[in-house]
């Protein structure tokens, strides 16, 4: 194994995390590009390989530089937890399993942030079960920021194709109106533009804004978010010298910006369904998300636990095949 040391957390043990990550790295290119270290559950991965008749050997280490050097189909995995039977039934998430799950991504976090990973790549989580925990976050985004101490963070989705970011991320569509402000808009283009130049290899990013109403609100008759936070947001953008159009209407925007070739790097749509679901109608099972704004690296599958699938060994490891390719290729940009 050679390339950046990258921590992967495992995600909720009752769902598909531990199967595609040794689906992921069940591929030679996947494991050549870096020195994989999965932080999780000795017992949960076990049970994953033989899910998934995997041939990777399970390698525990006390240290992330004891994954290091391990022979060739070896892992290494970092234990955090020791869940019980009743924690780990697919399909049905625990509040030992949520508990364990946030301790997989601080500890992903912290090693990041002391230098000791290059960077993490993490499976999906259930918030149920993280909140049945007491850990009361929407998502890995707002956790990874609090526990990096960033205010000035962006969620984005990301495809071959497709590159979406998000003014707001999960919230109630009765609350996203209000959450439109100039400079929440401002502040995502800011971030969206220096986060994704080391992925289209620009240093002046094509950014495309979207409108909040319908029809860019027809001047005024639809509501009043572009005139006065949209618009003022992206002339801002323009006088700092950043590449940035719009507002566009999104009923008719993405029908072209999956032209090939695309006609901008990134998109910043105002909510999360608005630019989520044209992403994964063209990116359903290879797109990624990226925490833009951070000072780690941080890359995600953009499914969720699929407990449907938990213990099938159908669940495509694509988007977890492209956030560690991704996570290693940003690590070496550094």
């Amino acid at each position: 194994m050679a390339g950046p040391l990258i921590a992967i957390t495992m995600g909720d043990p009752a769902g598909v995390g531990p199967e595609v990550i040794l689906k992921a790295l069940a591929d030679p290119a996947v494991r050549g590009c870096c020195t994989p270290l999965v932080l999780g559950d000795q017992r949960v991965m076990q049970r994953a390989a033989k899910v998934c008749a995997s041939s990777l050997q399970l390698v525990t280490v006390a240290a992330p530089v004891e994954a290091v050097g391990l022979p060739e189909g070896a892992l290494a995995l970092l234990p955090l937890s020791e869940l019980a039977d009743e924690d780990i039934r697919y399909g049905q998430p625990s509040e030992r399993a949520g508990d364990a799950v946030y301790r997989y991504i601080r500890r992903a976090a912290e090693l990041c942030l002391a230098n000791q990973v290059a960077a993490m790549a993490t499976a999906p989580i259930s918030k149920q079960a993280l909140h049945r925990a007491g850990h009361r976050y929407p998502g890995h985004t707002e956790l990874l920021a609090e526990l990096c101490r960033c205010s000035d963070f962006v969620m984005m989705l990301a495809g071959d194709l497709l590159r979406v970011a998000l003014v707001t991320i999960h919230e109630a569509i009765a609350d996203v109106p209000r959450l439109i402000t100039a400079e929440q808009v401002l502040k995502t283009i800011r971030v969206t533009a220096s986060g994704v130049a080391p992925l289209c290899g620009s240093r002046s990013p094509r950014i495309a804004v979207l409108a909040l109403n319908p029809h860019c609100s027809e001047g005024g008759a639809f509501g009043s978010e572009e005139a006065s936070a949209i618009v003022p947001a992206i002339a801002q953008a323009q006088a700092e010298g950043l590449d940035v159009s719009g507002p566009f209407s999104a009923d008719t925007f993405f029908h072209f910006a999956v032209q090939e070739p695309p006609p901008y790097d990134a998109v910043v749509a105002m909510y999360h369904d608005q630019g989520l679901i044209p992403l994964k109608m063209r990116h359903f099972d290879d797109a990624i998300n990226i925490t833009l704004g951070l000072p780690i690296i941080r890359t995600s599958v953009d499914h969720g636990t699929a407990y449907d699938l938990a213990g099938t060994g159908r669940a495509s490891a694509a988007s977890m095949q492209a956030a560690i390719h991704t996570a290693a290729r940003l690590a070496g940009q550094r």
